[in-house]
């Protein structure tokens, strides 16, 4: 089905230099006819800012003075943004031409489809692709432990994933979101959660979409390159600030957004878990000791906005439950 919907692409840079151009070159390519590219800078030191200037007549460019995180800049590239969609990309990702439109497609077969991913496979830094092609993510789910994980990461890729499906959520690096749901589940007029920074600030948008009754539809005729970074079996080559975050950002989410019921049915899983993240944290990773600190410093407001979420919650038990299974 065709459609003319305004689609905003917002993107958030940070010392983004190796790929940047690759990426809005893509995104300029589109088949889609209908698209406005919002960037955000964050005050980036490695050229990048030079780069986007050869695109700022066909691009709206802002620039900050400092490094706000990934949630807050893309909540800023969203308020400056007037489409009925809205795409968050990541400067690492190249889409093929018919990305956004098999995007709109899907998110129009159901008013109750807030968002919308596509099949990303893996590609070097370099923007060659390796021998083997790999999947990147064709949607977010949860354990029962409460990982979240990208579907079908570094699995090889054979032609699978190729029904449409619903899932859990969409990886930020290439996810379409309705207007109407951004809006509607925003928290204190905050989409993704600045506290988070940077890491999981999807996969809680995700979580409180579920529980606000939205949906979200993968797919496999959109089709995009990322390059992954972050993957779970690489954790120690991170920097020790990712690494603080994505501990301090678990709990986060799982403060604002777990129902007692889900605790109920998952408290082993669950708690194993917990024991073995605080476990690396006091032996071998003492610098994300600090997620512990934020938490305490915060938690006034980070129940404050737990108690919104239930507030407007609107899904059952059962149903959340089934995503967690």
């Amino acid at each position: 089905m065709a459609s003319n919907e305004l689609v905003s692409v917002t993107i958030v840079t940070y010392n983004s230099g190796r790929f940047i151009k690759r990426c809005l070159e893509s995104v300029l390519e589109q088949k889609y006819p209908n698209l406005e590219v919002i960037i955000v800078d964050n005050a980036s030191t490695d050229g990048t800012t030079d780069i986007l200037e050869q695109f700022e007549d066909r691009c709206q460019i802002h620039y900050n003075d400092e490094n706000m995180g990934f949630a807050a800049a893309q909540n800023q590239a969203i308020r400056l943004s007037a489409g009925e969609w809205v795409l968050t990309l990541n400067p690492d990702v190249l889409l093929l031409k018919n990305f956004i439109q098999a995007l709109v497609d899907a998110g129009n077969v159901d008013p109750k489809i807030g968002t919308v991913c596509g099949k990303l496979l893996t590609i070097r830094a370099t923007f060659d692709l390796p021998e083997k092609q790999l999947v990147d993510s064709t949607g977010i789910y949860f354990t029962p432990m409460l990982r979240h994980l990208d579907r079908g990461s570094q699995e090889v890729d054979n032609g699978h994933y190729l029904n449409f499906e619903y899932v859990f959520g969409a990886t930020a690096a290439a996810a379409l979101y309705r207007r109407q749901m951004i809006d509607d589940i925003a928290i204190f007029d905050e989409f993704f959660d600045p506290d988070f920074f940077v890491y999981r600030e999807d996969a809680d948008v995700a979580w409180r979409a579920q529980l606000m009754g939205w949906r979200c539809i993968y797919t496999p005729l959109a089709r995009g390159y990322h390059v992954r970074n972050v993957l779970p079996g690489n954790r120690r080559a991170l920097p020790p600030a990712i690494n603080m975050h994505s501990v301090k950002n678990r709990f986060l989410m799982r403060i604002k957004n777990m129902t007692g019921d889900l605790y109920r049915r998952n408290w082993f899983s669950i708690t194993a878990r917990d024991l073995v993240v605080v476990g690396a944290c006091l032996v071998r990773e003492r610098t994300s000791l600090k997620a512990f600190v934020y938490l305490g410093q915060n938690w006034r407001r980070v129940l404050e906005k737990r108690r919104e979420i239930m507030r407007r919650r609107r899904v059952k038990d059962d149903y959340m439950a089934s995503w967690f299974s």
